[in-house]
């Protein structure tokens, strides 16, 4: 199962409600941290999550709202006796500000940090894969896919009449290999199955272009930035932004099975169920995420 948990929903300036950009998605073992808007490391506390089992950072690009949180959480792992490797990507520059940043705080660390500049599929573990597309946004952004695997499985049923025994036969079918056992073959393609991907695409900051629905295509969950009503679509265009409804048709046109909107602007802090039922016009699956949400991907 993937969990994620909004951990900072405010546009660029925080309210009393909503911190700063930050999302973590936790799947078996990997705890991935999207943006890390200042306050980031306070809001792990509020949500009693540990800091110190992130594995990675995404940055979708280096605008305040979503990095000015990385100098304390750095510190934090220091403090607190990190001793993995913390790898950290984003978009082209991404190197250069960050060795910036390590200039400027100045922490003792016993840790490593790998970081990278990413575009495409940048990751591929056995059981998923991350991806990175440039969004438009007046300075260098990415959007991120987190794809888990669809799982090659054993039918049940089908293994049940074959009478085949379990053990190492089995784990080959898994592989996709074919097996011989007493004197018959039995093809995996006749005894398995693939399950479906799953995937979770997160885009941020970013006016709206072709490149996005392609991107979020067939997503199961749809993470997706709302600056600005409709109301103000002329103002969203010219800061780069996007409007609930460009959202909600996102996620239509690209077959998202769920959207969720963040990002949201203190104009919206006392009615963002205006931002909701202007999306739900259009995609009837729509919420607004509040700080310290859960949602899990099964």
């Amino acid at each position: 199962m993937i969990k994620l948990t909004f951990l900072g929903t405010a546009g660029q300036m925080p309210s009393a409600r909503r911190n700063h950009s930050s999302m973590l998605l936790n799947y078996d073992g990997e705890n991935i941290l999207v943006d890390c808007g200042e306050g980031t490391q306070r809001q792990f506390r509020k949500a009693r999550l540990n800091p110190c089992k992130v594995t990675r950072l995404l940055i979708t690009h280096w605008h305040g709202d979503h990095v000015f949180g990385i100098p304390g959480f750095l510190s934090t792992l220091a403090l607190s006796g990190y001793n993995k490797t913390l790898y950290i990507y984003g978009p082209r520059g991404t190197k250069s500000f960050m060795n910036d940043l390590l200039k400027v705080f100045k922490f003792t660390k016993e840790y490593k940090l790998v970081i990278e500049e990413v575009e495409g599929k940048f990751l591929d573990m056995k059981d998923f894969y991350l991806e990175a597309k440039p969004m438009v946004h007046g300075i260098p952004t990415n959007a991120y896919c987190f794809v888990k695997k669809g799982l090659i499985r054993i039918d049940k049923k089908k293994l049940a009449k074959s009478k085949l025994p379990n053990g190492p036969l089995l784990s080959k079918l898994k592989n996709g290999k074919d097996v011989s056992y007493e004197g018959k073959k039995y093809k995996a393609k006749d005894l398995t199955f693939k399950e479906e991907d799953k995937k979770i695409c997160f885009v941020m900051d970013t006016k709206d272009n072709a490149k996005i629905v392609g991107f979020a295509k067939n997503s199961d969950l749809l993470i997706c930035e709302s600056s600005f009503g409709e109301e103000l679509a002329d103002l969203a265009k010219e800061h780069l932004h996007l409007t609930s409804d460009q959202a909600a048709t996102i996620a239509k046109k690209s077959n998202s099975k769920k959207l969720i909107l963040t990002h949201i602007s203190g104009r919206y802090e006392a009615k963002s169920e205006q931002l909701e039922k202007e999306a739900k016009k259009i995609f009837k699956k729509t919420s607004v995420a509040k700080d310290f949400d859960v949602v899990d991907v099964e």
